[in-house]
């Protein structure tokens, strides 16, 4: 008989939450803004986790096993170094609206929360209508992030354009 097990064989189940406690992802090139978030939101009863850009949260969103119920993400994400999106690059660098896209295409449930310094500027720049998506202009105040993630988490999550003639994976780059 064949005794190898598949890597489905060995899942282990989630450790049970209160509903409540939803899980949010904060991602921002800014380790002070990152900071700022998980104390406000950990003091709310939130699960946070963190990273300080695309790439950082590509990874964090591949290999966390659990829910993660709201990107909260930064529209400028300046890249540590450069990097070419590309499909040969699991983890890229992407602005914070691209992210989101690349992980809604793996996580069906997930809300998103955009935060920018210059919102009209920036979501102009990255061809987003405003009022797409939940915006959070920089510098905010402590009850607006907390109204704002429970305003998102009280929404079904937002339905991502995903196949615009192309897959998410799919960044033209090379002309």
């Amino acid at each position: 008989s064949d005794s190898t097990t598949t890597p489905m064989d060995q899942t282990t189940p989630h450790t049970s939450q209160p509903a409540t406690a939803a899980t949010i992802l904060v991602v921002d090139d800014d380790p002070l803004l990152v900071n700022l978030c998980r104390t406000l939101l950990k003091s709310q009863g939130f699960t946070i986790l963190e990273a300080e850009g695309s790439s950082e949260a590509l990874k964090i969103c591949a290999k966390h096993e659990g829910r993660i119920d709201v990107l909260l993400t930064d529209l400028v994400l300046s890249p540590p170094g450069f990097q070419l999106a590309s499909s040969s690059n699991e983890f890229p660098h992407v602005h914070g609206h691209e992210l989101a896209m690349r992980i809604a295409a793996s996580r069906k449930d997930l809300r998103v929360l955009l935060m920018s310094a210059n919102p009209d500027k920036e979501l102009a720049s990255h061809g987003i209508k405003r009022g797409t998506l939940p915006f959070l202009q920089k510098p905010f105040e402590r009850a607006d992030l907390i109204q704002q993630i429970h305003d998102v988490l009280q929404n079904p999550p937002p339905m991502l354009n995903l196949n615009q003639g192309k897959a998410a994976s799919d960044v033209d780059w090379f002309g």
